[in-house]
């Protein structure tokens, strides 16, 4: 459930990011608050993995500040960083260690009790249905292995706000819809999990609000409802290609297929 009032859990104030004499990402603000699954949605290139990397301290701004539970993530970057989940689009995993491997390196490295974690890995490892491939070794596994991997590591802590970059990617649908419910799961228990996707349709199923980038810039904010006042019940690709000036793109794949 999402906590209307309080502290957000994630936020951005006047993020900014500059490769010399680019201004990748402009002033972004943002509030993501505890049980809220947010999808951050923009064209490839339009700024949202720099943003993600901000907020979880792998980059540092040129300017503004992200805040992790009322942490700043420069200034606290051990409190922030213990409240943090993250799974990249492309998660790399050692391949030389096992599934239960990596679950009790990942243990180590948030200092959780060693009995508790290795119940909690046992929990996640069934989730993800890698309890029989649990001591093979990560380097056999499949796109899809891994990526429950990933995200069993990432869940091991129980962390309170859950960052996915394109976590479907290449999933097949049985794996995409329990990474799905997983993640509804984890935001029902008070999560704020904060999600990239180029697939529309599971953002406007999934999420309960959506931000647009385009540019480097959070063109639009609000929940499903928010965004289509005013514009006849449109769908979210329509209004997303709308404002990020790819209708035009969309009408001439129309008239071509």
């Amino acid at each position: 459930m999402i906590a209307t009032h309080g502290a957000p859990m994630i936020e951005a104030s006047g993020l900014q990011k500059r490769y010399g004499d680019t201004l990748a990402v402009k002033g972004v603000n943002l509030q993501v608050q505890p049980g809220e699954i947010f999808g951050f949605l923009g064209p490839n290139g339009a700024g949202k993995t720099t943003t993600i990397k901000m907020l979880i301290g792998l980059l540092r701004p040129s300017a503004g500040t992200a805040r992790i539970g009322g942490h700043d993530i420069q200034r606290e970057p051990i409190a922030a960083k213990s409240l943090i989940g993250y799974v990249p689009d492309q998660p790399y995993l050692p391949e030389k260690l096992t599934a239960r491997e990596f679950l009790e390196f990942t243990a180590g490295l948030y200092q959780l009790d060693r009995a508790a974690a290795r119940r909690r890995g046992e929990e996640l490892l069934r989730l993800f249905g890698l309890s029989d491939r649990g001591d093979d070794l990560v380097g056999g596994y499949s796109h899809g292995m891994r990526q429950k991997t990933a995200l069993a590591g990432a869940l091991l802590h129980n962390p309170r706000a859950f960052f996915l970059d394109e976590p479907t990617v290449g999933l097949d649908p049985r794996s995409a819809r329990l990474i799905k419910d997983i993640l509804r799961e984890v935001s029902e228990r008070g999560t704020a999990v904060f999600l990239t996707t180029h697939i529309l349709e599971i953002a406007e199923r999934m999420c309960d609000r959506v931000a647009i980038i385009s540019g480097g810039e959070v063109i639009a904010t609000g929940t499903m409802d928010e965004l289509r006042a005013g514009r006849g019940g449109e769908s979210l690709e329509d209004i997303f290609l709308a404002l990020t000036g790819g209708a035009e793109e969309a009408e001439i794949a129309d008239a071509l297929a």
